[in-house]
C-alpha cells in the first residue's frame, strides 16, 4: 500500500520540478499562536463591577440617589424606568407607565422623590421604593430633561411643545408655565441658590426667567451668541454665570444678572463637510475657575475662565457626548461614541484611565454620592457600574 511506501522511505522531500513560486517571509511577520486569543480576549474586556440588564432598548438616562449611594434609575427607549441597587442583582423595581421612552431622571435634593419624565409627555413621580406617586400633567409635547429645586420638592421640565413647566411634586399643582420660546425646549435648569431659572431652545436663544412670576427677565439671542439651536446648559455654583452648547459647535458664557455674554469658544475642528460639529456637554469645575465642555469634535476643552483661553485641548477617538466631575476633584469622567469612558486629570489634562465594556455609545453618566462609583448608560441597552474611589 501507498502508506506503507512512504513509512519505508521515510521523509517525503517535494521535487524542485513541482515548486512554482518561492515567497520571502520574515519570520518576525509571521503570527504568534496566542496572538488570536489575545485579540479576543482586549475585545472582551469589560472593567464593570455591576451590569444591569433590566432593560430591553437602549438607555437614555441615568441618576444617583443622592443619600442612598447604591440606589440608581435608569430609563430608555423600552418606555421602562427601573430602579436597582449597586451590588443588589436581585433587587429591581420597574417604573411603569409612560407610553413613550423615558428620556429623563432626576431625584430630589433630599433623596425621597425620584421623577421621570417621557416622550409621551408626562412627569411621573415615584418614591425610593419605586411606588408610584402621581403625574404631572400640562405639557403638549416630549419631555426633554428635568430638574428639581435645590431646596425643594418643585419640579422644572422642558418639553417639545416650546413651553417649560414647573410643578408641586407633593400635590402635583402647576405653578408656572414658561412661555416665549419659539422651539423645543432643549435644556434649563434653576440656579443653585433656586432664586433663578435658566432655559435653552433649539430656536437658539436662553431665556432668563423669575421662577415665581413666569416673567422673562433676559433674552439672549444674536450676535454674538449661537447661531443654531442650544443642545446643553449648566449654572455656576454661585449662580451668577450660565454656560450653553449648541449646534452651531460654540459656547458661550452668560451673566446670568445682565444677560450679557462674557466669553466665548468655538469647538476645534469642523465636520468634513466643513460645517460646525455639535457641542453636547458642558460644565463649571466644582473648585476650580474652569469651564469644559465636549462634543462630536472628538474633544474635551478645559478652558480657563480668568483667561478666556483653553488650558487643555482632551482628544478623543469618538465623539464625546456626556461628562461628569467626580466629586469636587480634580478628575472629570467623558462619555463617548465609541463605548468608552475616559477619566482626565484636568490639571494636567492627561487621560489617567479608560473604562471598557459598553458595546455602543455613552449617553448618560452619574456619580454615586458616597464617590465610590460611576454609573454610565448606553445605546447597547446595558448600565454598568465603575469603581472610581481611587479618584476622589
Amino acid at each position: 500500500m501507498p502508506a506503507q511506501d512512504d513509512e519505508e522511505q521515510g521523509q517525503v522531500f517535494v521535487d524542485e520540478s513541482d515548486i512554482i513560486h518561492e515567497v520571502d517571509v520574515d519570520e518576525e511577520d509571521l503570527p504568534d499562536a496566542d496572538d488570536e486569543d489575545d485579540t479576543e480576549n482586549i475585545e472582551d474586556t469589560d472593567d464593570s463591577i455591576h451590569i444591569f440588564t433590566g432593560h430591553t432598548g437602549e438607555l437614555y438616562a441615568v441618576a444617583c440617589s443622592p443619600t442612598d449611594p447604591v440606589l440608581v434609575a435608569t430609563g430608555g427607549g423600552d418606555d421602562k424606568g427601573f430602579l436597582w441597587k449597586i451590588g443588589h442583582a436581585d433587587w429591581a423595581s420597574e417604573l411603569r407607565g409612560h407610553t413613550d421612552s423615558v428620556s429623563s431622571l432626576a431625584f430630589s435634593s433630599d433623596g425621597q422623590l425620584l421623577a421621570s419624565g417621557g416622550f409621551d409627555g408626562l412627569v411621573k413621580v415615584w418614591d425610593t421604593f419605586g411606588n408610584y406617586k402621581r403625574t404631572l400633567e400640562g405639557p403638549g409635547g416630549g419631555i426633554e430633561w428635568i430638574r428639581w429645586h435645590p431646596k425643594g420638592h418643585l419640579i422644572l421640565a422642558g418639553s417639545e411643545d416650546c413651553t417649560a413647566w414647573m410643578w408641586n411634586a407633593d400635590n402635583g399643582k402647576c405653578l408656572n408655565v414658561f412661555s416665549g420660546h419659539g422651539a423645543i425646549v432643549t435644556c434649563g435648569d434653576f440656579t443653585p441658590d433656586g432664586k433663578t431659572i435658566c432655559s435653552g431652545s433649539e430656536d437658539a436663544t436662553l431665556r432668563i426667567w423669575n421662577p415665581r412670576s413666569g416673567e422673562s427677565i433676559h433674552v439672549v439671542r444674536g450676535h454674538p451668541y449661537h447661531t443654531e439651536g442650544l443642545t446643553c446648559l449648566s449654572i455656576s455654583s454661585d449662580s451668577t454665570l450660565a454656560i450653553t452648547g449648541s449646534k452651531d459647535g460654540s459656547v458661550h458664557i452668560v451673566n446670568i444678572t445682565t444677560g450679557k455674554v462674557v466669553s466665548s469658544c468655538s469647538s476645534q475642528t469642523g465636520s468634513t463637510d466643513g460645517n460646525p460639529e455639535s457641542i453636547e456637554c458642558v460644565s463649571f469645575a466644582p473648585n476650580f475657575l474652569w469651564a469644559v465642555f465636549g462634543g462630536m469634535d472628538q474633544n474635551l476643552t478645559i478652558w480657563d475662565l480668568q483667561n478666556s483661553s483653553p488650558r487643555f485641548i482632551c482628544n478623543h477617538e469618538e465623539g464625546v457626548t456626556c461628562l461628569a466631575w467626580l466629586g469636587a476633584s480634580k478628575f472629570l469622567a467623558t462619555g463617548c461614541c465609541d463605548g468608552r469612558i475616559r477619566i482626565w486629570n484636568c490639571l494636567s489634562g492627561e487621560c489617567i484611565e479608560t473604562f471598557k465594556g459598553h458595546e455602543h455609545a455613552i449617553q448618560s453618566l452619574a456619580v454615586s454620592s458616597n464617590l465610590e462609583f460611576l454609573d454610565s448608560v448606553s445605546m447597547d441597552g446595558t448600565a454598568r457600574v465603575f469603581e472610581i474611589r481611587d479618584f476622589c
